[in-house]
């Protein structure tokens, strides 16, 4: 069952766009999706995570903060098979 991850970015952050093209990568021709979500076109994410992104979640569980941590995610990973 494919999933939806959704990262919370911000435009001109490197290690935004590091964490998303390794997670794109990582993830493959698995089927899920990730979804990136500027945090500061939307006031109340803004509040929220101020600078402190990348942010990246399944659903409500976050699953990597500022860098990806890749053996939590590969085991995200195989745990979503």
């Amino acid at each position: 069952m494919s999933k939806t991850l959704t990262l919370y970015t911000r435009a001109g952050c490197p290690l935004c766009a590091e964490m998303e093209s390794h997670v794109i990568e990582l993830m493959g021709e698995s089927g899920h999706i990730l979804n990136p979500v500027d945090v500061d076109a939307d006031p109340v994410l803004k509040a929220r995570y101020g600078w402190d992104v990348p942010l990246l979640f399944d659903g409500d569980c976050e699953l990597c903060r500022h860098q990806l941590n890749l053996p939590a995610f590969q085991e995200w990973l195989r745990a979503n098979a």
